[in-house]
């Protein structure tokens, strides 16, 4: 374990600790108001939930590191049918949070399985597309991982979490398009995707009827959201406005937040980056957006100087992963697309989606390990060569 722990790349987990650190405190600082109006003096609950949950995953993190990537050929297969089975138990015994049943409440903390799902389905098409490498001029070998993820990405629909599924779907189709499967099959699996989507909207508006919900349409209506201040469609955003707008430079100083006094719905989760800009202001925020960038930028290098395919494309499917919620989250928060519901990386409270997280930058960082040991390999290889030479 010393040795795995010593050649995990530094900037990534300096990176990494320094974006919870933050979140951490602004966890707190958002959430201290609604924690005290639902739990009385605990001003602190979210921020030690959140606590708990990070240093659970660093255990569970610290663990998934010992494992070999090779290992993850099967035990991928058990995540991926698992995590199947438990969507489809979802529906079923879920709570409902949001007007979604996308969480199993266990008491103390919620679970939401489609978070999992999302890192399930990049390493099993990972490992998949390695193990059958040889095989991905067959349309069936190279096609099934996609017929896997739309039944799951079905299953999140029925929720019905949108926000979820888009993200999910992106994920697979990035893996896709970056994978061995030869130009001929990506390109024809692209132009039948566009002529399905096609199709699908022109017989749900031949039939009259909504494919989504009234509530997933009203998103839609995201332009202009302070016009519409007392609409469910422009209270938040508008709110996430006001915060940013009373932020500045340099902030209103930590913990001084006019906005988290309940008028920012989802203060401490989707909309928590509004807090961070208000409380600190627009230079530390971009240097919060700066950090994201080097980040994934450093996932993208350790990915690309991976020996195999299956680690080049677990880190570039943990990077899109990451880049997409970043971008969602944030154009739903400006007013450049309609808000979803979806957290901020390292930012937003929430147990599941720092877990997944977390043990998605110790993939990263167990690739990273393997690519370095690989490197020493050949180099002791190369020297026995020169010495018998």
């Amino acid at each position: 374990m010393r040795k795995v722990i010593q050649k995990i790349d530094k900037p990534l987990l300096i990176i990494a600790i320094i974006l919870f650190a933050i979140g951490l405190v602004m966890i707190f600082s958002s959430s201290n108001i609604i924690a005290f109006m639902k739990n009385g003096a605990k001003t602190y609950n979210y921020f030690m939930k959140q606590g708990i949950f990070i240093a659970g995953s660093v255990v569970l993190a610290l663990i998934l590191l010992k494992f070999k990537t090779k290992s993850y050929a099967f035990l991928s297969w058990v995540a991926v049918i698992g995590i199947t089975g438990i969507l489809f138990a979802l529906l079923v015994y879920g709570s409902i949070k949001n007007r979604a049943i996308s969480w199993f409440d266990l008491g103390f903390f919620s679970i939401q399985p489609s978070e999992f799902a999302k890192l399930i389905i990049i390493v099993w098409m990972a490992s998949y597309y390695e193990t059958n490498k040889k095989k991905l001029d067959r349309y069936t070998v190279s096609l099934f991982p996609l017929l896997v993820a739309l039944v799951i990405a079905g299953l999140i629909f029925l929720q019905p979490d949108l926000g979820t599924m888009i993200i999910f779907l992106t994920i697979v189709a990035f893996i896709f398009l970056a994978s061995p499967v030869s130009k001929e099959i990506k390109g024809r699996i692209v132009l039948l995707g566009v002529g399905a989507i096609f199709v699908v909207a022109m017989v749900v508006l031949g039939s009259g009827k909504d494919l989504l919900l009234d509530r997933q349409m009203q998103r839609f209506n995201f332009r202009e959201p302070c016009s519409r201040y007392t609409e469910e469609t422009g209270y938040q955003v508008c709110n996430g406005y006001i915060a940013i707008h009373n932020g500045g430079a340099f902030g209103v100083g930590l913990g001084n937040s006019t906005q988290k006094y309940l008028y920012l719905p989802e203060a401490h989760t989707d909309s928590i980056f509004a807090i961070v800009m208000e409380e600190l202001g627009y230079v530390p925020s971009l240097g919060i957006i700066l950090l994201y960038f080097l980040l994934i930028g450093r996932i993208i290098k350790i990915g690309k100087e991976s020996y195999t395919d299956q680690g080049a494309l677990m880190c570039y499917g943990i990077a899109i992963y990451i880049l997409v919620h970043i971008v969602i989250n944030l154009f739903g928060l400006f007013g450049l697309m309609p808000l979803t519901g979806v957290p901020l990386p390292f930012m937003s409270y929430g147990g599941s989606f720092a877990m997944v997280l977390i043990l998605s930058l110790a993939i990263v960082e167990r690739v990273n390990y393997e690519t370095k040991k690989q490197e020493e390999t050949n180099s002791k290889r190369k020297q026995k060569k020169l010495q018998k030479a």
